[in-house]
């Protein structure tokens, strides 16, 4: 028989012939054959098998082999034997290479004809070791692919124990060695398939017996994480990823990040590798794991590999995008990785350039789930620009290819740019020391206390917060020449785009620090205040003089360049972000701070004998409001109390400068009255701005010199307000003088803060040119002739009158009388600076601030409503002559909407918090009351105040685009704090901690006292170190 299918299989007979001679073969095994003729027809057939021509004598072979096999199985047992086998993996066949694929399609075959025979077992004996032997050889992809087949289907074959783990971590190496050089498709096809039928192959097994699992998984990274330059693993490995039970990422990515036997050269490697995973088509999960060791890094600190990653692959997995097969993973690391490379745009302007082209192709492509792509990339897109504003000369054509698409909100682009930070994630992986302390959930930066500094922290936090004066300040062009206001500039943008949880203002103090305040020693904020703010303008004021002596004929561009800060010029750089082309006369020449804080004072004092009048108007950054007598408990001089509210706060202010020499000691906090909290009713900041603007008798020792009448005369003194500042800051005079015990004690009152607020404002119909304004409206007095708060409140009547006397003007009253209109305007609140203690010496101050969403130019929602009530109901004279909280509508949202509206800086701490804590916080800790104020101003339609500080630009809708020079010093203090985390990390890993370190839990700010500089402080310190004796935490 064998001789008869050989020379038919040589024959020159068509093929249907040879078929039907086939059969007839076929049919004659179920036939008595000779053990002979059995081997030689399973020798014949083998050859044909291995060594057919073609197709057709192959498939003959595979036939008639199975056929007699089927029949003659014990014949077949005896040719189909362990040595055979171990002949044909050792040797191969004749000519054939054991390495063939044939060879295991054969033996394959053979299997499922000898499964029920006792024999078997000893060639899967045989096979187990020789598959292991083949795997260390590292096969090409189609052998193993035929192994896996063939492994697959006799799982007997698979080794065991110590061998399977060794034989999967071979496989795996295997995998990494295979490389597809192929460019038709059809061949990268079948290159797929054959990875895929291997790593089938592995997760079968790993399911079968987990323990070969981990020892696997720790060759894949024992090979990605290989730096031997000559070696570069297969991105087939990706196909491993999908087996992977998603639930061990936690635990594996944990053993990564904090195996200090990986060194950062051999994580970096296989942190790429995987990136370059993202190439393999089919494979899942590939991006979960991505990006889950790019978390584990982060929370670890290892900012070097990620900042090394990221510029390194950002474009590759861009170019991932293009592909729809693998885009949706690429998307997914790619945002990622833009989100949290915060610290500098470099990674995003990698990519800036590709992607219009990606849009138009998107849009184009034709492909249904194309549109849900592209929105989802514009999403990521335009996060990325806001958080790096600045360049509209890459931006523009970007906005010109997206603008028909959605655009997320700003509150949303600032929540996915918190959370995705590299210092916002939650470091799960590590414990005690090593935890790492990111931004808090608010987005906000604190400022650490440098030694009693939280005075100047407090009052930062309060100019940030304003946002208009900081959007102002952001956008100045400056040079050399405004040393302060470009130190301010430089914090305010730090405080917006540091990394750091609190930044430490150490360059700002030391040039904005008053030169009798002593370094490290306890100081009242609200002189702080004044003394910057006077600072500022001064600064900016000179510089206009500087500008104003320059010659008229010099170029516009040289001006600009010698001094880009003075306002005094329409060409000038710093003027031309401020105003707009037409601004008014009387606003010319007027600094940023004027402009922001500045506001007018007439203060008339009218004869009672002939009523004349005499009038002079003084500028105002601040109003400093004294507590009626009977409110404050205060003293027993009534004509001290009766002159506080009439005090003008522009020279040297209440709190810590009552000493006039620096070295002075001060009274102890133990001489401090406490003043008893009673059941009435609580004072509100409306009844102190009356009680400051209330008319007042100047009569017996306190009578006025009338010129007219010659000599003392009774009279009334009053003030109005004729210019409502753009931001209107108000202080609380807490700490009064008491003359019996020579100590200044604090008067804690509890005052009732409203929301909105109306300031009575007597507006001049048409503004005229005040030509007997003060030569310098915000001028401090030096510390050498400071006066206490006593004397404060008390001035030299004589001083006053005798300034007076130049501006006595009877028919001036008469003329300007029919030029003012009375008008309440609306403010709303912005900020509250808290003081936490008994007395000035000791505490500590925080302060609120109003989390504005969005534009801050806005209208408020209900203000328009509230103040159209307010003016229209009730006496003219009562509604609009007084001061007084504006009612909030509750179907307008109110003014406080959720408890995310306001934020609490304490130092370092930024939390969020709701108004209702500031209104009741004195009610809570005593010793913790409101100190400064401050409220902005609210525009009705149609209504200019002021003659138009719209007008001259102060409101600003949008943050501007960070300068060159911020930028770089951003990203430059960034990354050092990167390198510092990491650096502190890896040092506090090395070093087991000498002793155990407890946290103290951060309590709820309804529950706690926000904290005090020391044990006098609010609510017994809470927040603080209250068991260390000193001022400062």
């Amino acid at each position: 028989m064998d001789k008869i299918l050989e020379g038919l299989v040589s024959s020159d007979h068509s093929v249907p012939v040879k078929r039907a001679i086939v059969k007839k073969v076929v049919e004659a095994a179920e036939k008595e054959v000779s053990e002979e003729q059995c081997q030689a027809l399973f020798t014949l057939t083998t050859r044909l098998i291995l060594l057919g021509e073609d197709a057709f004598q192959r498939q003959i072979g595979f036939q008639v082999l199975e056929a007699y096999a089927r029949y003659h199985r014990p014949e077949f047992e005896l040719f189909f034997s362990k040595d055979f086998v171990l002949g044909l993996l050792q040797q191969g066949y004749v000519q054939l290479d054991r390495k063939d694929p044939a060879i295991i399609d054969y033996i394959h075959c053979c299997l499922r004809l000898v499964i029920s025979c006792p024999s078997v077992l000893e060639i899967f004996t045989v096979v187990q070791v020789e598959v292991l032997r083949m795997v260390c050889e590292r096969p090409e992809p189609a052998l193993c692919a035929h192994l896996s087949t063939l492994l697959s289907d006799f799982v007997q074959c698979i080794p065991r124990d110590k061998s399977g783990v060794l034989f999967c971590q071979q496989l795996v190496r295997t995998i990494s060695y295979f490389h597809c050089f192929a460019s038709q498709e059809r061949e990268l096809r079948e290159y797929v398939g054959q990875v895929t039928k291997v790593s089938t192959l592995l997760q079968n097994i790993w399911k079968a017996d987990p323990a070969t699992l981990l020892p696997s998984l720790q060759e894949v990274f024992a090979i990605i994480s290989s730096t031997d330059p000559s070696f570069d693993p297969s991105i087939a490995l990706a196909s491993l990823v999908q087996h992977i039970p998603v639930q061990m990422i936690t635990v594996l990515i944990k053993s990564l990040t904090t195996d200090h036997n990986v060194k950062d050269a051999s994580m970096t490697k296989a942190l790429c590798r995987m990136i370059d995973w993202l190439s393999w088509p089919l494979a899942q999960h590939v991006d979960t794991w991505v990006i889950a060791l790019l978390k584990g890094l982060a929370a670890v600190q290892k900012f070097t590999i990620l900042i090394d990653v990221t510029l390194l692959k950002i474009e590759l997995v861009f170019s991932r995008l293009w592909y729809p097969i693998v885009r949706q993973g690429a998307l997914a690391v790619l945002s990622h990785m833009l989100l949290s490379f915060q610290h500098s745009p470099e990674a995003f302007h990698l990519v800036v350039p590709h992607v219009v082209h990606l849009v138009q192709s998107l849009r184009t492509d034709g492909l249904p789930t194309s549109k849900a792509f592209l929105l989802q990339f514009t999403e990521l897109i335009h996060c990325m620009m806001y958080q790096y504003s600045g360049f509209p000369d890459l931006y523009d054509h970007i906005l010109e290819a997206i603008k028909d698409l959605p655009k997320p909100g700003e509150e949303k682009i600032k929540l996915v740019l918190n959370q995705s930070a590299w210092t916002s994630q939650s470091n799960s992986f590590a414990s005690g020391p090593l935890r790492q302390v990111g931004k808090s959930e608010t987005g906000k930066t604190g400022l650490v206390n440098l030694g009693n500094t939280c005075f100047l922290n407090s009052i930062i936090q309060t100019l940030f917060m304003a946002t208009d004066f900081r959007r102002h300040v952001l956008s100045l062009h400056l040079n050399g020449s405004n040393p302060l206001m470009k130190k301010l500039q430089l914090l305010f943008a730090f405080l917006a785009h540091t990394q750091r949880a609190a930044y430490a203002p150490k360059n700002f103090l030391e040039v904005s620090r008053p030169p009798w305040f002593n370094a490290g020693s306890q100081q009242d904020c609200s002189e702080y205040l004044r003394f910057l703010l006077d600072r500022l303008h001064e600064e900016e004021k000179t510089l206009q003089v500087l500008e104003s002596v320059k010659p008229k004929v010099a170029p516009p561009v040289d001006t600009s360049s010698k001094d880009p800060a003075g306002p005094t010029s329409p060409e000038n750089g710093e003027e031309s972000s401020l105003a707009p082309a037409e601004i008014k006369p009387e606003d010319e020449g007027r600094t940023l701070i004027e402009r922001a804080f500045g506001g007018k004072l007439i203060t008339g004092i009218r004869c009672m004998q002939c009523n004349g009048i005499s009038e002079k108007e003084e500028p105002f950054t601040d109003l400093s409001l004294a507590f009626c007598p009977s409110a404050s408990q205060g003293g027993p001089q009534p004509e001290g109390p009766s002159e506080e509210p009439k005090v003008l706060c522009q020279g040297s202010v209440n709190g810590g400068s009552e000493i006039p020499e620096p070295g002075s000691a001060k009274a102890p906090a133990s001489n401090v009255h406490f003043v008893p909290v009673t059941n009435e009713p609580p004072l509100s900041v409306p009844d102190l701005v009356n009680y400051f603007l209330a008319p007042e008798i100047l009569d017996e020792e306190n009578a006025y010199f009338c010129e007219k009448c010659s000599s003392l005369q009774r009279a009334e003194r009053t003030m109005k307000v004729v210019s409502a500042p753009e931001y209107l800051i108000l202080t609380l005079l807490r700490f009064s003088y008491d003359a019996k015990c020579h100590v200044r004690r604090k008067i804690l009152d509890n005052v009732t803060i409203p929301p909105l607020m109306g300031l009575p404002v007597h507006a001049p119909l048409m503004p005229t040119q005040c030509s007997s304004c003060t030569s310098s409206p915000l001028q401090v007095d030096s510390p050498e002739s400071s006066e206490n708060l006593a004397k404060k409140l008390k001035p030299s009547q004589k001083d006053e009158e005798e300034e007076e006397t130049e501006r006595i003007a009877g028919a001036e009253q008469e003329n300007r009388g029919g030029e003012m209109s009375l008008q309440s305007v609306p403010y709303v609140l912005s900020s509250v600076v808290m003081h936490s203690g008994i007395s000035s010496e000791s505490g500590h101050y925080y302060s609120y601030g109003h989390n504005i969403n969005g534009a801050d130019g806005a209208q408020h929602p209900a203000n328009h409503f509230a103040l159209k009530e307010d003016l229209g109901n009730g006496d003219p004279e009562c509604g609009l002559s007084t001061c007084s909280a504006l009612s909030i509508p509750p179907e307008q949202g109110g003014a406080l909407p959720n408890n995310r509206d306001w934020l609490l800086f304490n130092d370092s701490r930024v939390t969020f918090t709701s108004f209702q804590s500031v209104q009741n916080i004195t009610n809570r800790f005593p010793k913790d009351t409101a100190y400064v104020l401050m409220y902005r101003k609210q525009e009705l339609p149609g209504q200019n105040i002021n003659g138009g500080l719209m007008a001259n630009g102060m409101r600003l809708s949008v943050e501007p685009p960070l300068q060159k020079e911020l930028l770089d010093a951003i990203i430059k203090d960034n990354k050092l704090y990167l390198q510092e985390q990491e650096l502190s990390a890896r040092t506090q890993a090395l070093q087991a901690p000498s002793s155990s370190c407890s946290f103290r839990p951060n309590g709820s700010d309804d529950n706690n006292p926000p904290g005090s500089c020391g044990p006098s402080g609010g609510g017994g310190g809470g927040g603080g170190f209250n068991t260390i004796s000193r001022l400062v935490f």
